[in-house]
C-alpha cells in the first residue's frame, strides 16, 4: 500500500551531521510524522549519508507511515553506479524501497542514461517513482523527449516569496504536463524572516513570518514543499503553516512586497 504524501515534507539538509543535535533532530522527525508530516525529503549528499542514517532511525518500525524521498548525485546517475547508489541509500534508511527518487541536479551524464537507470530501479521495485531537482523549463523539455522521460513525477526547485521566477514559465509548464512542482527552502535561508514588512503582516495575522512563507508556497494546490525543522517546536510551527489561509488583500500585499519578475529569469539554485 502506497503512503499518501503530505504536501509539506520534512526537509533534512544539514541534519544528522552534529552528534550534539542528534536527539533533538530525531525527536523533531518523529514529532513531524506524528503530526501528519509523513513526507520526508533527504539525499545521499546530505552529510555524506548522515541525514539518511538519521531518517532511517526516525522511521524504524513505521516505514509504512512515511512517504520517503531521497536524491542521487549527478555523478552517480548512470549505469551500474546508479543502482549501487540507490542501494546504499536504502541501506542507510533501513528500507527496501523509496517512494520517490530524484536526480539532485543535472550533471554531465546524458538524461537518457539517467532515465534508463530510474526505469531499471522501478522494474526492480527499489523505487516507486522518480523525478528531478533544479531543472528549468528547457531541461524539462529535453527530459520528456527522452524515452520514458514523460514519467517524471516532480521537479523540486527553489521557489519562495523572494524567488518567484518559476511562476513565469516553469510552474505553467509543470501544470500543462501535470507534473507537480516541489519547493525547497520555502523560507529561503532565513532572509525572509528578517524582512520587517513580512514580520508586521505576520503579527497582524497572528502567525509567524515562517508560517506565512510556507503557506504562501502551498497556496497552489499542485505545489508541494519541503521545510527543515531541527526541533520539536519548529516542526510543530511548520505543521501549523498548513492551516494558514490568505485573503485576497493579503495576497495583494505580498505581491507588492515580493513582486513576481516580469519576464523569465534563470532558475536559482541553493
Amino acid at each position: 500500500m502506497e503512503t499518501t504524501r503530505s504536501r509539506l515534507a520534512q526537509g533534512t539538509w544539514y541534519m544528522g551531521e552534529d552528534a550534539s543535535r542528534h536527539d533533538s533532530e530525531l525527536d523533531a522527525l518523529r514529532t513531524g510524522i506524528d503530526a501528519g508530516l509523513t513526507t520526508i525529503d533527504t539525499a545521499e549528499m546530505y552529510g555524506d549519508g548522515a541525514s539518511e542514517l538519521l531518517v532511517g532511525e526516525a522511521i524504524a518500525g513505521r516505514r509504512d507511515d512515511v512517504y520517503l524521498i531521497s536524491k542521487v548525485l549527478p555523478t552517480n546517475a548512470h549505469g551500474r553506479r546508479m543502482g549501487e547508489s540507490c542501494r546504499d541509500s536504502l541501506r542507510r534508511l533501513g528500507t527496501d524501497h523509496l517512494d520517490l527518487y530524484l536526480l539532485h541536479w543535472r550533471g554531465r551524464h546524458p538524461l537518457s542514461e539517467t532515465v534508463a537507470g530510474f526505469e531499471e530501479l522501478l522494474r526492480e521495485g527499489l523505487i516507486r517513482s522518480w523525478g528531478v531537482s533544479n531543472f528549468d523549463t528547457d531541461d524539462m523539455d529535453e527530459l520528456v523527449a527522452v524515452p520514458g522521460g514523460d514519467r517524471v513525477a516532480t521537479d523540486q526547485v527553489l521557489y519562495n516569496l523572494e524567488t518567484r521566477g518559476p511562476e513565469v514559465d516553469l510552474l505553467p509548464w509543470c501544470r500543462d504536463a501535470r507534473v507537480p512542482l516541489m519547493s525547497y527552502s520555502p523560507i529561503g535561508h532565513g532572509s525572509l524572516l528578517r524582512t520587517s514588512s513580512l514580520a508586521s503582516l505576520a503579527e497582524a495575522k497572528g502567525v509567524t513570518a515562517a508560517q506565512i512563507a510556507i503557506a504562501w508556497v502551498l497556496r497552489h494546490p499542485d505545489v508541494f514543499a519541503a521545510a527543515k525543522a531541527s526541533t520539536r517546536e519548529h516542526v510543530l510551527e511548520n505543521r501549523a503553516a498548513m492551516d494558514v489561509t490568505f485573503t485576497p488583500d493579503e495576497l495583494d500585499q505580498l505581491d507588492q512586497l515580493f513582486p513576481r519578475p516580469p519576464r523569465k529569469v534563470p532558475l536559482e539554485v541553493l
